[in-house]
């Protein structure tokens, strides 16, 4: 079994905490996205919005989130993992406190935007140092416990902004997120050490950049864990934008009832997970990416059925943790894929594969409410037809691999991060 970490980084003194750390890292973008939205009315009335401008805000936050990815992850190849890190957790604490006093919601918009892309700089570092210092099966099962982390931080938000939102408004929310980056910057700066020696760094500027771009956009592997982990968080942001509506709206739970049902999900995801890195690194990478497919499939044509006849709750519920269960199974997976075969690259690596992922999510998550709240049907077609995009490009990358040699899809687990 492969070392925790690296034996460069065994010295350095708070080496054990490094793994917590990495996961704590990838929860301020994700929670950043959702904490506020149980004040989202009042924060429409406080500030004389419009309804659609304040929608705005979990908007420009999705799309920094995919941007400040998109910039981090070359940055971090060329400059190191620790200070750009650092410069996303000071932006994160300046821009969560100017939401906090924002006077207009214009301004909120901007920077909500800001927030969403230093929230972002935690995920791709996180990704990124874990292929620094992790190898073999301790990588995979390092990515899932990421989904675990990640995901459910991104669906237990709004659960959290609820229960903060009885004690404060939502000035108070935002202010929450400041101290919390707070706590992770301090966090960072004692336990958080330099994984990317100097040596194994990249060099060029920008024009060095785009020709990493090009090289991870060349390999059909890459480009298809990438496209196929895109379509799988676009049905995981249909449902998460979808399912108050119709868990509450058409179905008339109580917020109890709907905390209850959005619990379920949670425990579903956290363990799907945990079980899909142990899958991935015991028995079969792309097998556990097909049982995963195919898990969201099921899901998503339940919705797809209950849009188009009449079905008791209990399909939608189950459906729903079916959706939600078969992303989280693909996720350690796929990313394992995309960054394995690019140890020095990582950064760059992961920053495409967030961007797809967020940017997708994004656009998937206005489309279920365009018939209406009246209706499952667009939340069930949505995410079918993502699953079946998600489908078609596991398919594209599963017979690239056959055609190009029988191990492009196993993961090396004894493969060194250092020297490979």
């Amino acid at each position: 079994m492969p070392a925790p970490v690296t034996p460069a980084l065994t010295q350095h003194r708070f080496a054990r905490l490094l793994p917590a750390l990495l996961l704590l890292l990838t929860v301020f973008g994700p929670i950043s996205m959702d904490l506020y939205l149980p004040a989202l009315p009042a924060l429409t009335a406080d500030l004389g919005a419009a309804t659609s401008v304040a929608q705005l805000t979990m908007t420009a936050c999705l799309l920094g989130l995919a941007l400040g990815q998109l910039v981090a992850g070359p940055l971090s190849d060329r400059f190191g993992r620790r200070g750009v890190l650092l410069v996303g957790v000071v932006a994160y604490v300046a821009t969560s406190t100017l939401c906090a006093i924002a006077p207009t919601v214009e301004l909120l918009v901007v920077a909500r935007f800001v927030q969403g892309m230093a929230g972002g700089v935690g995920i791709v570092i996180a990704q990124a140092a874990g292929r620094d210092v992790y190898s073999g099966g301790a990588l995979i099962r390092f990515y899932g416990r990421l989904t675990v982390v990640g995901g459910l931080a991104a669906i237990v938000g709004p659960l959290l902004g609820g229960q903060l939102d009885t004690v404060t408004d939502w000035r108070g929310l935002f202010g929450f997120l400041a101290v919390a980056g707070a706590v992770i910057l301090v966090a960072a700066l004692v336990a958080f050490p330099e994984t990317l020696p100097a040596a194994r760094r990249t060099g060029g500027g920008f024009s060095q950049t785009g020709r990493d771009f090009r090289v991870l956009l060349s390999d059909r592997v890459f480009v298809g864990a990438v496209l196929h982990q895109g379509f799988m968080y676009a049905a995981l942001f249909a449902y998460l934008s979808g399912a108050t509506f119709v868990l509450q709206g058409i179905y008339g739970l109580s917020p109890q009832g709907y905390a209850l049902a959005f619990g379920l999900n949670s425990a579903g995801f956290m363990l799907c997970g945990f079980l899909a890195g142990r899958a991935a690194e015991r028995w079969s990478v792309p097998g556990t990416l097909a049982v995963g497919t195919g898990l969201a499939g099921l899901g998503a044509l339940g919705l797809l059925v209950s849009g188009l006849t009449t079905t008791p709750l209990w399909v939608v519920v189950v459906s729903l943790l079916a959706l939600a269960s078969g992303v989280a199974t693909t996720s350690p997976p796929a990313t394992t894929l995309a960054l394995v075969g690019y140890p020095r690259l990582a950064g760059t690596a992961s920053s495409l594969l967030g961007m797809v992922r967020f940017g997708f999510g994004g656009v998937a998550a206005p489309l279920v409410g365009l018939a209406g709240a009246a209706t499952i049907l667009p939340l069930g077609l949505v995410t079918v037809v993502a699953v079946v995009l998600a489908a078609v490009a596991l398919l594209a990358l599963a017979a690239r691999a056959r055609a190009a040699a029988p191990t492009v899809l196993r993961v090396d687990l004894d493969a060194d991060p250092v020297h490979s």
